[in-house]
This record gives C-alpha cells, structure tokens and sequence, in this order.
C-alpha cells in the first residue's frame, strides 16, 4: 500500500501534469502549472465548512465584489438629496443592472411610503375621476417589458471637453431592467379619457412633487405604471411603490413614486421642471420636447476604470449600445480612433428599447489605443461623432450628448478618458 505521503506527491504531481497539458491546450496565456499552489494545495476553503442556508436570508454578492457600487461625484449638486450616483457599467455583464446598482437621480430625496398607505389618483379630463389602491392596480392586466431608463444628462459634462475619467461616471446615468406592472392606457381606459384630453401630468409623492408633461399618444402606446423589477419590488430609490415607465424616454419623465396623473388639453408650462430639460443651442435658442434618447454606445472594457491588466494577447472588448428609436442593429468598434471600423458581434437579447451587449475580440500587441464604438439603430440613425454633434448644438447643452466615446489605452494597459480630432 503506498504511504500517505507518497500518494500526496504522486497526487500533486499527477495535478500539475494535468493543468498543464490542460492549460496549453486551452491557451497560450494560461497560467503554468509548475508551481501553482492554488490548485495543486489543499486551501481553506476546500478544509473548512462555510455558512449555512440561513445565514444570509437576502442574498448579498460576494465580499471579494466590493467595487461593484454606485458612486457619486460630490460636486456636481450642492446637496445629495438633489444629486444623483451612477451605475458601475464596467462591472457589469449581460443586459440586465441588478436592483442594486441601477443609478439614482432624486430631486428632494428618496421618499419612504408604506403600499398600504398609497393612492393613486386618475383626474381632470376625464369622465370619472378615479382613485387606487395598490391592490386595485394589481387587478388589471400585467406586462414584463425590458426597458433601459437614461437620464437626458447622461454624459452632460462630456459636452465642452472629457472630463470625467470613467464610463461609470461618463455614462453610468443609465440602467437596464425587467419591468412588471400595467398598461397606462387601460388605467386611463378605466376613468374615460375625454376627447379634449391631449396631454398627462403624472405627479410623485416624493417632497419636490416631481412632475412632468407627457403627450396622450405616448401614454397610449407603450407606458407602464409599474410597482416591480428584475422579479421583486421597486427599490425605495426606485420609486417604491409605484412609478411611471415611459420606454425610450427620457429618464426625468419616468415619475418615482407616483401618486396622481392629471389629463389637460394642453403641456403645463407654469411648472419650472416641465420646461427645464431643454437643449440650449449655440445661437441662444433651445430644442423642445427632444424626448426621446437617440441611439448611443460605449466601451466598457477596457476602459478607465478597467484597464487591459492580462498584458499582450488575446483581448475581449466589451460594451452597451441603446436606443430610444427601437432596436440595435449593429454596432461598429474601432481600435484606432475611428480610421477602421470592424463589426462588433451583439450577443444576448436583442430587444426594442433595451440595452444590447456588444463584443470583439482582438489581439493586443502592446501599442497604444484609441477605443470607440459606433452604434446603428434599427431606424437607422447612426451615433454621431463629438465633432459632428457639437457642430449642429453647439457647446451649451448638457442634455443628450449621444456622441461617440473615445478611450485612449497606454502601452502599460492603462486607460483614459480622452477626444480626439
């Protein structure tokens, strides 16, 4: 019989051997096995019992996840109750954002409503104003749709220069989730909408009474009134218990914590939010009622915030591509600043109105890097260049910058946040 020790160095080197044949087939830039402890010593985790199925009666991701967060840029509000964090794009995979880290845009904080005690009321032009309960809301037909949500300011600072070095903060006001609620036109059904009835004012119950003014024939098409996402309640800071989706829309439109929509026969203009998400233009004048979120892309990795740290060789590059017109068709990458471009291979879910996921594969050579992606919608409108935007608005807007981002990737693997000419 062979002695334990013995059997311990026969099964070590038995291990490496394998790893290494193993490793050599699947790629060149695998680890050598010749020394690796870590698979060819017993560790703690293989010696000691973890925690039970009680322990943790919510999930909660790993401790070794601890960067996965929303982060905040202090200065950008003078008070975090108005402010706003962002999601962490860069370490994020697939489609969806979970609840945790969907980004957070408040105006007077985040409202704390028990369902119980929540109404929602339907008034103005309509036959029977009407007033609901949670559960009366849970009585009409529900509907799962996928939805990305993006603040019309995402990327505002980008507009007169690169300013902030990370697609987390760059464009991380943008999230991606799965809905579940009712269709706003059969709550409007319900109360009979008069004909002069043109235009919605949905009002939050948050302290600001956030409000908005949306046209009927959105409403009608494809709004939701919603009170989950990804499978569970709305997030406090979501707009718990119910809130207003307004796919393809502008994030500002999307009322959290919804408590009344008002049907008027014209926009309400006495209200400084209703007219406050403009477009200022170079000559002093402003786009209107520029609602909907024009096709737009970034690359995720590499990026500021996630440098090339394996070296030279193969490279995955990943990243998000959106559009408020519908679906992605395509979405172009370029390694070089825009000189060629080479078709980058959309995996995953391709939805209406939802955020796709976008990869190439390259091989890394050490050089230096310019980094784009270029996104193409299913209406066909192409994301544009910086220059070409700032062309047609000029520089004074910090509302749907849409432009395409560069990243600029050292010879070191490092990455920042760069424009060029």
């Amino acid at each position: 019989m062979m002695k334990k020790d013995n059997f311990q160095q026969a099964r070590r080197r038995w291990l490496k051997r394998s790893v290494a044949i193993g490793g050599a087939a699947a790629s060149a830039s695998a680890l050598g096995a010749t020394s690796e402890s870590l698979i060819t010593e017993v560790q703690d985790w293989n010696r000691y019992l973890g925690d039970g199925v009680d322990a943790n009666p919510y999930g909660m991701p790993s401790k070794f996840e601890g960067e996965a967060i929303r982060r905040d840029v202090a200065w950008l509000t003078a008070d975090a109750k108005s402010s706003v964090n962002f999601t962490p794009l860069h370490k994020l995979e697939g489609i969806i954002t979970p609840n945790g880290l969907c980004f957070e845009r408040h105006h007077g904080g985040i409202a704390q409503i028990a369902p119980q005690d929540h109404r929602f009321m339907i008034n103005g032009l309509v036959d029977t104003p009407l007033v609901f309960t949670m559960e009366d809301l849970k009585r009409f037909p529900r509907h799962n749709q996928v939805y990305f949500l993006e603040c019309a300011a995402n990327s505002g600072m980008e507009w007169r220069g690169a300013q902030l070095n990370g697609c987390q903060f760059t464009h991380g006001m943008v999230h991606n989730v799965m809905y579940t609620g009712v269709m706003l036109k059969d709550i409007l059904a319900e109360a009979g909408v008069k004909t002069n009835g043109k235009w919605l004012l949905p009002e939050g119950a948050d302290p600001s009474h956030m409000t908005r003014s949306i046209p009927i024939e959105k409403a009608m098409d494809d709004c939701l009134v919603v009170f989950a996402m990804n499978g569970e309640a709305l997030r406090p800071e979501q707009g718990y218990p119910l809130r207003l989706v307004v796919p393809g829309w502008e994030g500002n439109m999307w009322v959290k914590w919804l408590r009344r929509i008002e049907v008027g026969d014209q926009p309400w203009h006495h209200r400084e939010e209703t007219s406050k998400y403009t477009d200022l233009l170079a000559d002093g004048r402003a786009r209107r009622f520029t609602w909907t979120m024009d096709v737009k892309s970034v690359i995720t990795n590499p990026s500021p915030q996630a440098p090339i740290n394996h070296g030279r060789g193969r490279t995955v590059l990943s990243g998000l591509a959106w559009s408020g017109h519908g679906r992605v068709e395509r979405v172009d990458v370029s390694i070089d600043g825009g000189r060629n471009w080479h078709t980058a291979r959309i995996d995953g879910p391709s939805l209406s109105k939802s955020v796709h996921r976008f990869y190439y594969e390259f091989d890394w050579d050490g050089r230096e890097l310019f980094l784009q992606s270029r996104a193409i919608d299913e209406k066909r409108h192409i994301q544009p260049t910086k220059q070409a935007l700032r062309a047609a608005r000029g520089e004074n807007s910090i509302y749907h910058n849409n432009a395409i981002q560069t990243w600029y990737i050292n010879t070191d693997g490092s990455a920042e946040n760069v424009e060029i000419s």
